[in-house]
C-alpha cells in the first residue's frame, strides 16, 4: 500500500489524519504527514553496538536508513515478524527513517474534540511522546508525537540541533 493510496481515502478538511498501526494488542496513531511510504518487512543489516530497539539499516533506493522496532522500544514483548509486519518510512526533520510495527490498519481523521489528553502512566510509558488518546466509536488510538519520539536524545537518530 503506498502513501498515495492511503491519503486518497479522503479528507473532508476537518481534523487531523492519523495512520493507525498496531503493536501487540494496542492501536496507535501517528500524523499521516510524517509518513513517506509503507513497506513490507524485510531483513535489516545489524549495526554493532546499536541499542537493541534499532534493528539495523536498510537500503531504500540508494539511501541507507535506520530502522527502529517500536515493539522493542516500547517494551511490548518479543516481536514476531510475519506477513502483516510492516516498516513505516518516516520523514522527520529532513531525516528518513523506518519503524517496524505489527500491522497498519487505516487512516483515521480525528477532530479536536475526539482527542483527549493522555493520562499519566507512570514510568511504564513516558507521556512526553503522546499527543493524547483519539476515540472513534468504540475504538481508541494512542496518538504518538512521532517527531518528538524520533528526535529524542534517547533515540539518538536526529542531531538535536537539526530537530530544534
Amino acid at each position: 500500500m503506498s502513501i498515495t493510496q492511503i491519503t486518497a481515502q479522503g479528507n473532508d478538511g476537518a481534523g487531523n489524519e492519523y495512520l493507525a498501526f498496531t503493536l501487540g494488542s494496542e492501536e496507535y496513531g501517528i500524523d499521516i504527514l510524517k509518513v513517506q511510504e509503507i513497506r513490507g518487512y524485510e531483513a535489516v543489516t545489524r549495526i554493532a553496538n546499536a541499542p537493541e530497539f534499532i534493528k539495523g539499516v536498510i537500503n531504500l533506493r540508494g539511501i541507507i536508513i535506520p530502522v527502529v522496532d517500536m515493539r522493542i522500544k516500547f517494551n511490548l514483548g518479543t516481536p514476531t515478524y510475519d506477513q502483516f509486519t510492516v516498516v513505516i518510512i518516516l520523514n522527520i526533520a529532513g531525516r528518513v527513517m523506518g519503524m517496524v510495527v505489527d500491522s497498519v490498519s487505516d487512516v483515521t481523521t480525528l477532530t479536536p474534540d475526539q482527542v483527549k489528553p493522555a493520562p499519566d502512566m507512570g514510568s511504564a510509558f513516558s507521556t512526553d511522546y503522546l499527543i493524547g488518546l483519539g476515540t472513534v466509536d468504540e475504538r481508541m488510538l494512542i496518538l504518538v508525537d512521532i517527531d518528538r519520539l524520533m528526535s529524542s536524545s534517547e533515540m539518538g537518530l536526529i542531531d538535536q540541533k537539526l530537530a530544534a
